[in-house]
């Protein structure tokens, strides 16, 4: 293992930092870099392809000899944290022990290529909770979906909130992040077919078509879909409820479709 630093200073310029990327999405949105926490969380952000930049662990709680699987990229530092400098900067009350600054990944819609000819999207039009972001990327990772596309986001994808409530899937899933007018263009340029869930003009959803290459958009569960995607829509679709409410939370209505579509593509 190579050598690391130790740090006991609330006061040091880099427990500063880290508690500011940590806190502020201005921050991260300016330096291009996050807070992941965890052995799990840190692994797939490997897997995904995310540099981990500065690796800090407290030996009183995460073992020494486990860390020598971050340490692949040359360029990664190695700080030890004595535990009440590691609990400060910490976002869990249960913790690991070890946590990391990554290099954040840019989500344009330009950078995303699609391997399936048909392929399953999902898209989330302004989602506000970090919990139903987090939600519906653990979704996406379960059902191998091709893309997932947030259209007008309303929270930062880097924000610790989200990175907790996916279980890491914001890293294994294939993200694009832009308007909803650009997100429309993209998927009709993609000649992909757009259903809507939505209330009004819908076909039950198990009548629906998911075979060829599919979006499935979903809207806030206060006020739905905006009017662009209504009239961009190939065809809304509806989940029938059998009880006194019209809805669901949305990371389950967009569960439900996004496994008929694979129930229908014979996965």
């Amino acid at each position: 293992m190579m050598e690391a630093k130790l740090i006991s200073s609330l006061q040091n310029p880099l427990v500063k930092k880290t508690l500011l990327l940590k806190e502020k999405a201005r921050e991260r949105k300016k330096t291009g870099r996050f807070v992941v926490e965890g052995r799990r969380e840190m692994e797939l952000a490997q897997k995904g392809g995310y540099v981990l930049e500065t690796v800090f662990f407290c030996t009183e709680v995460f073992a020494e000899t486990g860390i020598d699987s971050f340490l692949g990229n040359p360029q990664t530092e190695l700080v030890q944290l004595t535990q009440q400098v590691y609990e400060k900067i910490a976002y869990r009350e249960t913790t690991e022990g070890i946590l990391a600054i990554a290099k954040s990944k840019s989500h344009a819609l330009d950078g995303i290529q699609f391997k399936n000819k048909s392929p399953l999207i999902l898209v989330a039009e302004a989602p506000e909770k970090p919990g139903n972001v987090g939600a519906l990327l653990r979704t996406a990772d379960a059902a191998a979906l091709d893309a997932v596309l947030i259209a007008n986001p309303k929270s930062d994808l880097y924000n610790p909130n989200i990175i907790r409530s996916s279980v890491g899937c914001v890293f294994t899933n294939t993200i694009g992040m832009g308007s909803t007018e650009e997100i429309i263009n993209f998927l009709k340029a993609n000649h992909v077919t757009i259903y809507c869930a939505a209330l009004s003009a819908s076909k039950n959803y198990v009548e629906c078509n998911f075979k060829p290459a599919t979006a499935i958009v979903v809207g806030t569960e206060a006020t739905g879909l905006t009017e662009d995607w209504l009239q961009n829509s190939n065809q809304n679709v509806i989940i029938p409820m059998q009880g006194e409410i019209d809805s669901m939370n949305v990371s389950v209505s967009a569960a439900i479709l996004i496994f008929e579509a694979k129930r229908q593509r014979g996965f």
